[in-house]
């Protein structure tokens, strides 16, 4: 398979969008360092909306900083079991996520990297792993720290849900997943 891959030219590999959605605030309902599948509750839409865009030929990734990694509020591996029960309930309602990439870092504890919003790191290991169009993709956050990560990997066209409205960067604020099912 390696093999197969170092012969492919890049030109030949046929770019995609992806729907990228930030975890905590847009898959589930916030709750702070959340690690453990009984606190977990999926927002209202996130199946609809995933299954729409899975529809018109997106990938699905998720992007999520998870500093309770490095504040030890959790592990790795409670990160890990956490998503892939994430997973399986996705797949549950006929969805395959593509990848969950995240940053377990905090620059006050592990140090500055590039992979934590709004640093784009997270979105251009995408585009690299997927062969992803970054222009034509989409992000849809809970912070304005994930919109200014989606801007510098050049994306166009980005959401920031949110209960109320407030002044962002991000295409425009939405209340509801739903709005974005047209």
């Amino acid at each position: 398979m390696e093999f197969l891959s170092k012969m492919l030219e890049p030109a030949s590999v046929k770019q995609k969008p992806a729907l990228f959605l930030d975890r905590d605030g847009v898959i589930n309902i916030e709750k702070n360092y959340l690690h453990k599948k009984e606190d977990f509750d999926f927002m209202d839409g996130i199946f609809d909306l995933c299954q729409y865009y899975l529809d018109k030929g997106y990938y699905i990734i998720v992007v999520t900083n998870q500093s309770g990694i490095a504040r030890k509020y959790y592990s790795q591996k409670d990160f890990i079991k956490l998503t892939s029960w994430m997973l399986d309930v996705f797949k549950e309602h006929g969805i395959s996520i593509d990848k969950v990439y995240h940053c377990p870092h905090h620059p006050d504890i592990s140090g500055e990297c590039e992979c934590r919003k709004p640093k784009a790191g997270m979105l251009f290991e995408a585009a690299k792993d997927f062969s992803i169009d970054l222009v034509n993709s989409i992000l849809i956050g809970d912070s304005e720290r994930d919109i200014e990560a989606a801007h510098k990997a050049g994306l166009k066209e980005t959401y920031l849900f949110t209960s109320e409205p407030q002044e962002t960067q991000a295409s425009r604020n939405i209340h509801t997943l739903k709005e974005l099912l047209c």
